[in-house]
């Protein structure tokens, strides 16, 4: 029914940035909030930042100003901008969406298959 696809990860050196993209698709009436969360090897996976429809969103402590997330909602998109990027940082970055979906009653969240980001020198 929806899909989400993760891109943009890659290998980068300490204090470089990156960008992630998140592309939803499929039999999608809305998208209320999306997010991203990562999940480093031995880890729990975390809560990276979430966004409203409306723009509104939260970060978790840990991310100190460096992370950036954004939407376009007519591209159905998602965006993580992440800059001064540390070692610490390593991890699959997941995205998700709570949507309302084609014939259906109620919200769902979906998640997308996750795009590795690795930090090293």
């Amino acid at each position: 029914q929806v899909q989400l696809v993760e891109s943009g990860g890659g290998v980068v050196q300490p204090g470089g940035s990156l960008r992630l993209s998140c592309v939803a698709s499929g039999s999608i009436i809305s998208i209320n909030s999306m997010a991203w969360y990562r999940q480093a090897p031995g880890k729990e996976r975390e809560l990276v930042a979430a966004i409203t429809r409306g723009g509104s969103t939260n970060y978790a402590d840990s991310m100190n100003g460096r992370f950036t997330i954004s939407r376009d909602n007519a591209k159905k998109t998602a965006y993580l901008q992440m800059n001064s990027l540390k070692p610490e940082d390593t991890a699959v970055y997941y995205c998700n969406a709570v949507v309302q979906v084609v014939g259906g009653l109620y919200e769902r969240l979906f998640w997308g298959q996750g795009t590795q980001v690795t930090v090293s020198s």
